[in-house]
């Protein structure tokens, strides 16, 4: 018995940090923090001039910030899981709900002290991106497409935030890519509100699925998508990119079209899952096609 209860001690201080990292969803703050050196890139057009210092602090604000999301996201989401994830550390038991928050909070405050060695703009910036989380976490999550705006939000503010970090100002070329990711990213909520629509009409969550009907919601999704890929074309018209743009944002047109096109033939739960997690690639591709629009 006493062995029994000291291999099971042991076995939950083993998994407790991988449950932790599996709720930041490494990933996703990778790529937030990532797309904040892809703002400042293309802010700059010479990422060299800018000091190394600002970079790092500025990745380490996107990451830390949007790992600190996810946590609270999680958190609040505990119910819905329960339904529609059962493999996620709060509902699989791998992490407590107070401890999920605890860590949220460390998160954050890593993420901006990092903002505040930046700039004061910096500073300003990365608490504003948190208010709107906040505000979609506690507020928003339930209203549905209003909700999946202010995601969308949060996933572009990265880019604003970079150029800040770079320049103290927004450029265009940053604003046009931040208008597209913030596009697709909200096609993407709306089909993941496809997946989730079991668990969202249970705790009364009122995404266009739950209101409309699965139908109805693919269609939506499938047209911020689209809407996304039309302007993608303007940020080279404008000369604000190079040649070495064009092949990577084609192969990321063509995707969000190809999702476009399964979803709307099969706006299945499982199909729109395979579609939202098609999208975040097409996603990175994106800010590949912009970084190498910059660059070369």
């Amino acid at each position: 018995m006493i062995k029994a209860s000291i291999h099971a001690w042991i076995e939950t201080i083993m998994n407790k940090p991988a449950g932790l990292l599996r709720l930041t969803r490494p990933v996703n703050c990778v790529m937030m923090g990532f797309a904040v050196i892809v703002g400042a890139a293309l802010a700059t057009k010479n990422i060299s001039v800018i000091p190394w210092q600002a970079l790092l602090y500025g990745f380490t604000t996107g990451f830390m910030l949007t790992a600190a999301s996810m946590a609270i996201n999680d958190y609040y989401d505990r119910e819905i899981d329960a339904v529609n994830e059962l493999h996620r550390p709060i509902p699989s038991g791998a992490v407590k709900p107070k401890e999920a928050l605890a860590f949220a909070l460390a998160l954050t405050a890593i993420g901006f002290i990092a903002a505040f060695l930046t700039s004061p703009y910096s500073f300003i910036t990365a608490i504003i991106a948190w208010l709107v989380f906040v505000a979609y976490t506690t507020a928003g999550k339930r209203s549905g497409l209003p909700g999946n705006f202010l995601v969308s939000i949060c996933v572009a503010i990265p880019l604003v935030y970079g150029s800040i970090v770079a320049t103290n100002a927004v450029q265009l070329n940053v604003a046009l890519f931040a208008l597209i990711a913030f596009l697709a990213n909200t096609g993407r909520e709306i089909t993941k509100g496809i997946v989730d629509v079991k668990g969202d009409q249970s705790v009364h969550v009122k995404t266009l699925a739950v209101r409309y009907g699965e139908k109805s919601a693919s269609f939506a999704a499938a047209a911020f998508y689209l809407i996304a890929v039309l302007l993608s074309p303007v940020p080279l018209f404008l000369s604000l990119v190079s040649f070495w743009f064009i092949p990577l944002v084609v192969i990321t047109d063509l995707g969000l079209v190809a999702s476009s096109i399964m979803l709307l033939r099969d706006y299945s739960r499982d199909n729109a899952r395979k579609v939202k997690n098609m999208v975040l690639i097409w996603l990175a591709v994106g800010l590949l096609a912009f970084i190498a629009g910059t660059v070369g």
